[in-house]
């Protein structure tokens, strides 16, 4: 029986044209199952990266208000522009300079507003005074953004 086995093994001296096909196939399914997933988690990543921009933006406003001589107190709006020359916010990743941060004058919290900013392809992400409650608040995933998502208060 021993020999017959060493002669049976022996004889195979590779892959016949059938195997390789399944193989093939096999892995063109996990292919075609990976490919949209990956795309689906670049775009939750882009998404949640412009969000975490805004927020920093937002801590850095609160820095800003917090150690310049106008103090807490002081309602004078913000750009990107002043917060990076001022040295409060190193990058302000995808959020454009223009962009306004405000302080509510009953409640004190800080307020972004932006224009619509790409994060993937054709779709958007818009602020319009939301605070940092409201970005972190958001439960909405890039994927399943179609055009401007706006996030507001």
């Amino acid at each position: 029986m021993k020999k017959y086995l060493q002669n049976k093994l022996n004889n195979e001296k590779g892959m016949t044209l059938i195997e390789l096909l399944a193989v093939i196939v096999i892995i063109a399914i996990i292919a075609a199952i990976a490919i949209p997933a990956i795309g689906n988690i670049i775009e939750n990543s882009r998404y949640s990266a412009v969000k975490a921009d805004a927020t920093n933006v937002l801590n850095a406003a609160q820095l800003y208000y917090t150690e310049t001589p106008e103090g807490p107190g002081a309602n004078t709006p913000l750009t990107v522009t002043l917060l990076k020359s001022s040295g409060f916010v190193e990058s302000e990743g995808k959020i454009p300079v223009g962009s306004t941060i405000t302080k509510d004058s009953t409640s004190g919290v800080l307020k972004i507003t932006t224009t619509p900013i790409d994060f993937s392809g054709s779709k958007k992400i818009k602020f319009t005074a939301a605070s940092i409650k409201g970005i972190t608040g958001d439960t909405d995933k890039g994927s399943a953004v179609t055009g401007t998502k706006e996030i507001s208060n």
